[in-house]
């Protein structure tokens, strides 16, 4: 597995990460490919040419980071590929107060927990859906 921090894609490869998990976003991959070029820091897996996993953040440069995209084909999930791509996320932030992220399913809990990250108290998840 290769890992790499360059933020150009061909929309196709993001395309097909994305629809292998079914996520929403795969439908907009031209708009798919904008966003991931202005992320703040992009770490991507790589089988060969066939690219595996992504992980993205959004940062304010000192206190706050958040992890927006987390995501491994199906293939190759508990591989120890989206458990690498964390660790290197974290790494990249480690002197921050905060790395934000939002388990989106129920089932992805458990993995957040192991690689450190705990339930915010008193907080709810919000979001204001414009599509």
């Amino acid at each position: 597995m290769e890992y790499k921090t360059d933020k150009t894609f061909r929309e196709t490869e993001l395309k097909a990460l994305f629809e292998s998990v079914h996520w929403l976003s795969a439908n907009y991959s031209e708009r798919l490919v904008k966003a991931i070029a202005n992320s703040d820091t992009v770490i991507s897996a790589w089988d060969g040419e066939r690219l595996v996993g992504l992980v993205n953040a959004l940062d304010d440069g000192e206190l706050t980071a958040y992890v927006h995209y987390l995501l491994v084909h199906p293939a190759y999930q508990k591989s120890g590929v989206g458990t690498e791509l964390m660790t290197r996320i974290k790494k990249k932030y480690e002197g921050y107060l905060a790395l934000v992220l939002t388990a989106e399913a129920q089932e992805v809990v458990a993995f957040y927990e192991t690689l450190g990250f705990r339930a915010m108290n008193g907080a709810t998840p919000m979001l204001l859906q414009t599509l």
